[in-house]
């Protein structure tokens, strides 16, 4: 009698759900903390969700768009979020960004709670009247129902969004709001002229530059990889040449020294071992709308996915979520995956790249520089304040001082050109890249010391939520929230 075939269970369907992959990150750190559990349970939870839809007449017509914003966490005030356009964004997804930023604010001590918001629409389809419209009007809403304010909630750009959508949402809040003297202090990453801070628009790319930095610096990682110290040299694979990834290849490769040699975007990408200049390609991409046809020796792929398996010592997705998963996780090459957008990898595939041996550097670390450098844009609009305003020509002078000293002991005069440098003074630029670089340094030696304290956590984004998840819950005793 012949035996039944065995029948083949097919492997349950992977969870895409960014909202239970930041669930699962928080539950495997809040494992090794002896917390209380109902404030782990209220840390974890979303406090607030406002969704709704408005109404926006385009060519003579009504047209009804839905918007968001989560309010992850109020053991800090204001909360700080940005805000998403994008047609395939949800309560979900927006939910699961709100979570990313408590925890991000609080490991890199930025004292934010957490919240995001969005509206589903594709602003690259829409007219800048149309987008114009969408935008101020959602801001009536949010400011409608309090969920914005410079000491309540402060949005900030993200996917879909930029300065303009700003500069029109700091407008419309102050029209409303036109007694509030800190009313420019409700959203960040506003152009300059309108209370903005030099250094922003580049903020999140740089902080991805230094927290890669940081790690390429350390001679037990490097050393544990088999790669030297420095990011000289590294070849580096980035997807998505955006705002975050076109700024933190630019900084790896103009300031760092490291090699571009692929690049990826949502129709394709391009690989050269030689290296790829990354100023000739954003310049052709912003001419002709795509990376294609850029040449200089390059391999073009059709397939967008197809970076992430490229040969690399550095990969970094800074696309959108869900790109690294179980069906690719395999392929992937790299030494080192630092991940400059949201949720870029899906759970199991984490754990898939973890046991290869791959060194990941989360989201919650790498991505924080934008809302650091927020930090310190509210921090100035608050303070009605320029930063270096007041000590810049007292420190130009006291290095001239030096310099003359150091003419009279050496008895060499010193070049007009070198006096200008040394004694130039700090501009607002150079302190906010100043104190972005302190904050991922920071960050990072706290990541890892939790690996030193723990015997049982080996990955920096184990370590990085246990080290937010305790701030997190300090902020929660302190305030006396539980009676």
């Amino acid at each position: 009698m012949a035996m039944p075939e065995a029948k083949t269970v097919a492997p349950p369907p992977e969870d895409l759900n960014l909202n239970n992959i930041v669930a699962k990150q928080f539950d495997k750190a809040a494992a090794h903390l002896k917390i209380d559990e109902g404030i782990l349970a209220q840390i974890r939870k979303c406090n607030n969700l406002y969704s709704f839809h408005f109404p926006v007449r385009v060519d003579g017509k009504v047209r009804l768009f839905q918007g968001w914003r989560a309010e992850h966490s109020h053991h800090r005030k204001p909360l700080k979020g940005g805000i998403r356009f994008a047609t395939h964004v949800d309560e979900q997804e927006v939910m699961a960004l709100a979570a990313l930023m408590t925890f991000k604010c609080a490991l890199v001590n930025v004292p934010f709670g957490g919240s995001k918001g969005a509206v589903r629409v594709d602003p690259y389809r829409e007219s800048p009247e149309v987008l114009e419209k969408i935008t101020r009007r959602y801001t009536f809403e949010l400011a409608h129902k309090n969920f914005i304010g410079p000491g309540v909630n402060v949005p900030a750009p993200d996917m879909g969004t930029g300065e303009r959508e700003m500069a029109w949402m700091v407008d419309t809040y102050s029209t409303i709001h036109h007694e509030d003297l800190n009313a420019f202090a409700c959203v960040t990453g506003k152009p300059v002229s309108q209370g903005g801070i030099h250094g922003r628009t580049e903020a999140t790319g740089r902080g991805v530059f230094y927290g890669i930095v940081e790690a390429c610096s350390r001679e037990d990682d490097m050393s544990r990889l088999g790669m030297s110290l420095g990011v000289a040299g590294k070849s580096v694979v980035v997807q998505g040449l955006g705002n975050v990834g076109y700024h933190a290849a630019r900084l790896l490769q103009v300031e760092g020294g490291a090699k571009i040699v692929g690049v990826g975007e949502y129709n394709g990408c391009l690989y050269n071992p030689d290296g790829i200049d990354v100023d000739a390609l954003h310049a052709h991409r912003k001419k002709t709308g795509y990376i294609q046809g850029f040449g200089h020796g390059c391999q073009e792929f059709d397939e967008s996915k197809a970076c992430l398996e490229m040969s690399c010592d550095v990969l970094i997705p800074a696309a959108l979520e869900n790109q690294i998963t179980l069906e690719n996780a395999h392929k992937v090459q790299a030494k080192i995956v630092a991940e400059a957008a949201n949720g870029p990898m899906t759970t199991a595939a984490e754990e898939l790249l973890l046991e290869k041996g791959v060194f990941i550097l989360p989201d919650i670390f790498l991505n924080a520089g934008g809302v650091t450098v927020s930090y310190f844009e509210w921090t100035k609009n608050i303070s009605h304040m320029r930063f270096g305003r007041m000590a810049k020509r007292f420190e130009v002078g006291r290095d001239h001082r030096m310099l003359d000293l150091i003419e009279s002991v050496s008895g060499e005069p010193i070049a007009a050109e070198q006096r200008e440098t040394l004694a130039s003074g700090p501009d607002e630029v150079d302190l906010v890249r100043s104190g972005l670089w302190n904050t991922m340094s920071d960050a990072y030696e706290e990541m890892k010391r939790v690996c030193d304290e723990y015997a049982d956590v080996d990955d920096l984004r184990t370590a990085a939520y246990i080290v937010a998840i305790k701030k997190v819950a300090t902020s929660y005793e302190q305030l006396g929230i539980f009676p």
